[in-house]
């Protein structure tokens, strides 16, 4: 099993001209993201980014506990885009959207999207995006763009309450990949569409999420805060929001929560 992600290694190759140019390597840390926005906060530049073999303290959406094994890809970018905090959500669409091209591309495996920021794998989790950002006011001083990648470790090796929901690179190929080559892709591939995100041009993003959102069309239960909503999963709006039509026939758009799909439609 690979066990050491080699900066010089993964910037041999790299065709991209900001993001990975500078790379921080880690054997541990509580979590990338913690590093990236303490880095962010000193003046480290846009496309810095830090790669961890494990996280003692990784973490995804709402605080919850990341499980972050050697074996996995576990990577935080920082980012500087000139634009109101509001889109700041975009990015992780803009960051799922390139993480799922890129294993279709790299490995032929058909890897979608569940909103907000899951990437999947015959209904599995194989990636999240954390993205966490800093701000005064109107202004976006930085956002971390927190991924982490289950590569090249076992299902058995997941907590047991995980295993049903989970799955990585490594069980779907029957093999193990090289981290380094998939970690330049990625980067490549996130340099592609953040370039348009900054450019505002994030419809063709959004029509590619969307393409990629196979759970789009099915009825779905969405845990947000203490409330569950069923419904149909319709839409999501350019902000990033989710639609869904209630028994009812009213449309609800949710910002934050946690979707469940129940049945194709």
């Amino acid at each position: 099993m690979m066990t050491s992600l080699l900066p010089r290694e993964i910037k041999n190759g790299l065709q991209t001209k900001t993001i990975g140019r500078t790379i921080h390597f880690f054997l541990e840390v509580t979590s990338t993201n913690d590093i990236a926005k303490e880095l962010a906060l000193k003046g480290a530049k846009e496309g810095t980014v830090i790669v961890a073999v494990t996280q003692s303290r990784g973490r995804g959406r709402l605080n919850r506990k990341w499980f972050s094994p050697r074996g996995g890809l576990w990577f935080s970018i920082i980012l500087r885009p000139k634009v109101n905090p509001r889109d700041a959500p975009k990015l992780t669409l803009t960051m799922s959207v390139a993480v799922a091209r890129t294993i279709n591309k790299l490995f032929n495996l058909k890897a979608e999207i569940k909103w907000p920021n899951d990437v999947l794998v015959e209904g599995k989790k194989v990636c999240g995006v954390l993205t966490e950002t800093s701000t005064e006011g109107n202004n976006l001083n930085f956002a971390v763009l927190g991924v982490g990648v289950n590569a090249n470790f076992s299902l058995n090796d997941f907590p047991v309450n995980l295993r049903n929901f989970s799955t990585t690179l490594k069980e779907e190929l029957r093999r193990e990949v090289d981290c380094e080559a998939l970690l330049r892709s990625l980067l490549e591939e996130t340099e592609h569409y953040y370039s348009m995100f900054a450019q505002g041009m994030f419809n063709p993003i959004l029509i590619e999420w969307k393409r990629l959102a196979k759970f789009l069309g099915s009825y779905v239960e969405v845990t947000c805060f203490n409330e569950k909503v069923e419904g149909l999963a319709m839409d999501i709006d350019e902000n990033g929001a989710l639609i869904v039509k209630l028994r009812d026939q009213t449309k609800r758009k949710i910002v934050v929560g946690d979707v469940t799909i129940l049945r194709k439609k």
